[in-house]
């Protein structure tokens, strides 16, 4: 069975580590139907529409 020769550091383990824990950001498009920016595949906030059509009704 491997064993390693020497313990390896806590710096080494966590450079190793570090990269697969990354948030990345949210994609944002604007709204077909008013023009405000959005997040994808999500209703719009301002006027209420998703995929072309009103999903719910946004009082001003």
């Amino acid at each position: 069975m491997a064993v390693p020769a020497r313990r390896v550091s806590k710096a080494r383990r966590d450079k190793r580590r570090n990269n697969v824990w990354k948030i990345t950001a949210p994609s944002i498009e604007k709204c077909s139907n008013c023009g405000e920016l959005k997040e994808s595949h999500r209703l719009c906030r301002a006027c209420g529409y998703y995929n072309g059509r009103e999903v719910i009704k946004v009082e001003d």
